[in-house]
């Protein structure tokens, strides 16, 4: 059955369609009871219809469409990861300097018995939470806060795990008196000198610094549908052509999903989602994301601080390397 509280993107509008008729047809055989017609026909082929078109839909997202899902509002956020991955999890808040940042949350925990550090934005997912987490924009003292949490990991040596999904670190006024684009590079900066194993997913939005700060990882993953870029389309879009309304051009022209970024080899791997995206079965992509986060780090595994930290150098010197390779 339909989730009559569904979020439909704008794409999605036959599929919406078809999804309100079996509605319909399945609350007026409800209601009429044993006097109703018989519509279980009906029903199941107009499902497989609404299945087929979903299959058709997704085969073929371009970059803006793939923006539109990476940003929907129901997908998993950290929370979830949280709440189905981490046993044992203690928060740690604050940054020991000016305050509590809600907008990234991290702290201590269990990941399928291995004891890490685990962090991430998170967006909130009514308007009560989404105002409480600032919509996943970090300001200075939560990327303060996870290089305090990275210290951490360092002196008891343990692997760090994080979610990123911002729109981009908080350009408010007092965040940039606060020192924001320093806070920026610290963090970019414990991750490179990290001592233990780093693993990164992209679970939405991989917006600018403020989504590399927790992404300068040892292995960085990307959920199928989600988007990694250094500004976002809209931006993108205002500061090329001063009209946001191309939006879906600069999109395309920035290679920002994660098909692109595989070929680019920004990234590592790309984490399937279920057909119709991670918002239409969630506890499958948190298992897929973590048996993702799972092989990695047993890959790296048994290495030492030097060698995880020169691994991670030579990882992000070498992007850009082959494309400025001349041919042959």
């Amino acid at each position: 059955m339909s989730n009559p509280t569904r979020t439909y993107l704008d794409f999605e509008r036959p599929i919406a369609e078809l999804d309100a008729k079996i509605e319909e047809l399945q609350s007026v055989s409800e209601k009429n009871g044993e006097d109703a017609p018989d519509v279980a026909d009906e029903v199941a082929k107009l499902r497989q219809k609404s299945v087929e078109q979903l299959k058709q839909l997704y085969a073929k997202l371009d970059p803006w469409r793939k923006t539109m899902v990476a940003r929907h509002p129901e997908r998993p956020h950290l929370k979830d990861y949280l709440s189905s991955l981490i046993t044992d999890f203690e928060e740690l808040s604050g940054d020991r300097r000016f305050g509590e940042d809600h907008a990234i949350v991290g702290g201590l925990g269990r990941f399928r018995g291995r004891a890490v550090v685990v962090m991430g934005h998170e967006k909130g997912h009514d308007t009560q939470t989404r105002l409480k987490h600032n919509f996943g924009m970090a300001r200075p003292e939560g990327y303060r806060k996870a290089v305090r949490l990275m210290d951490l990991a360092d002196k008891f040596g343990l692997p760090v795990l994080t979610f990123v999904d911002t729109a981009g670190a908080y350009p408010g006024v007092g965040a940039e008196e606060r020192g924001q684009s320093e806070a920026i590079a610290r963090s970019t900066e414990r991750c490179l000198t990290l001592g233990t194993p780093l693993i990164s997913v992209i679970t939405g939005e991989g917006g600018s610094g403020g989504a590399v700060a927790l992404a300068s990882a040892n292995t960085v993953l990307m959920l199928e549908h989600s988007i990694y870029s250094v500004i976002s389309p809209e931006g993108c879009a205002s500061i090329l052509w001063r009209d946001g309304a191309k939006a879906r051009d600069a999109a395309v022209a920035m290679k920002i999903t994660a098909q692109d970024l595989i070929q680019l080899k920004i990234i590592d791997g790309i984490i399937p989602e279920p057909v119709g995206g991670a918002h239409r079965d969630r506890e499958g992509t948190i298992k897929a994301v973590g048996d993702a986060v799972e092989a990695s780090l047993s890959s790296l595994e048994g290495l030492d601080a030097a060698t995880l930290r020169k691994k991670r150098r030579e990882r992000f010197l070498a992007i850009g390397r082959t494309l400025m390779e001349p041919a042959g």
